[in-house]
């Protein structure tokens, strides 16, 4: 038997410009979703759950991954009402386990899911896609969100060019840098406001890294005996930007972070979304040596590829470009599948907006043509191995 990676999608509901019938043209076979309606740390239901999975079905496409069952900050910062919400969350994948669907996406970044400075930034080709900038991101943090000490974060040369760059700007431009910086959730359609992520941050304040991270592996520890039961597999989604931002500690950005996870959270139901374009935005991840060490705690990936300059900017490249090394990654997790006769789900990650699609207002990152177009490429490499027996 040939074991070849479940080719999905990412679809946001309903509401989704971008539509099932879209994907299954694409060439998908499936699609990875969430129940974004459902406000986080309440219970995803059954009947919730089969609602969305009879409507993806009736498309002829299978729910393969949820992306994202959301945590809660409570359960992040390990205060409030937290038990609560670990106690929904276990309740959360039992249902979904008994609608059998099994992989569960979720991430640990604190207030923030990610971040960009710019959601329209033009390629040499005229496509558009989503770039990251110091500059800009300190002009935002220093000079447009104001958090107190946030100066203090940067160097004083990154702070005088923040600023310079920053009374460059006419209002609109601020206006765009502040939307493209506060970007509401994946799948929400309503921005933070500044006021809003000042009170966040101050929540957090006094939270380590090293205590974030204790705060994971606890929460981690007390669901995976459901997960467990249940045969449900937990990928955690790298940071992105995989750098602390705003004051925040990050703690999934690296191979010693994903390390420690594995040595202080022994369940093999605990296991990785390796995006290999979060994990490709630092220049000192080798993404190829780190899918070669955890390989075996891979239950989901994101295949896309940034470019990164010496100065940690980086847009989002061509998928088979810059430096995700593709056709790499993809060579080994076909040989890895084939050792351990399991099928791995994966996704395209973004993609550029280019034709048509650039007139239509879809979530950044997510417009059809684009992720099209990178989920041909990787089929495309994939079939060659196959075929060639490489």
């Amino acid at each position: 038997m040939s074991y070849k990676m479940i080719q999905t999608m990412r679809w946001y509901g309903p509401n989704d410009v971008v539509s099932l019938s879209d994907i299954l043209q694409a060439g998908a076979t499936g699609v990875v979703t969430a129940l974004h309606h459902i406000p986080v740390g309440e219970v995803w239901t059954s009947e919730e759950i089969q609602k969305r999975k009879k409507i993806i079905e009736d498309a002829g496409l299978t729910w393969d991954v949820v992306e994202s069952l959301p945590v809660h900050e409570d359960i992040k910062k390990r205060d409030g009402n937290y038990k609560t919400w670990i106690e929904n969350y276990k309740i959360s994948l039992k249902n979904l386990a008994e609608n059998d669907i099994r992989v569960v996406t979720y991430n640990f970044m604190p207030v923030l899911d990610w971040v960009r400075t710019n959601l329209d930034y033009p390629t040499e080709t005229g496509a558009l896609c989503l770039r990251f900038g110091w500059k800009e991101f300190i002009a935002f943090d220093v000079f447009i969100l104001k958090r107190a000490g946030a100066e203090n974060d940067y160097d004083e040369a990154a702070v005088k060019k923040a600023k310079k760059f920053f009374d460059g700007l006419s209002l609109n431009e601020i206006e765009k840098l502040k939307v493209s910086c506060l970007m509401g959730l994946p799948g929400s359609d309503g921005l933070f406001t500044t006021e809003e992520v000042l009170s966040l941050l101050n929540e957090y304040g006094k939270i380590s890294p090293e205590q974030l991270q204790q705060n994971l592996f606890d929460f981690l520890n007390e669901i995976t005996p459901t997960a467990e039961e249940y045969g449900v597999q937990l990928a955690i989604h790298p940071d992105d930007p995989p750098y602390p931002i705003l004051g925040l500690p990050r703690i999934m950005s690296t191979d010693a972070h994903i390390e420690a996870l594995f040595k202080n959270v022994p369940s093999k139901s605990a296991g990785l979304c390796f995006c290999t374009g979060s994990y490709g935005a630092r220049r000192d991840n080798d993404l190829l040596a780190m899918i070669k060490k955890y390989g075996d705690r891979v239950y989901f990936l994101h295949l896309r590829s940034t470019e990164v300059d010496e100065e940690g900017n980086f847009f989002e490249a061509n998928h088979l470009e810059g430096k995700g090394n593709l056709i790499e990654i993809i060579h080994y997790v076909t040989q890895l599948q084939q050792e351990q006769q399991r099928r791995i789900p994966m996704r395209p990650d973004h993609g550029h907006q280019m034709l048509d699609d650039l007139n239509k207002k879809t979530y950044p990152g997510y417009s059809a043509i684009g992720r099209l177009k990178g989920l041909a490429e990787i089929r495309g490499v994939e079939e060659a191995i196959h075929k060639l027996k490489l």
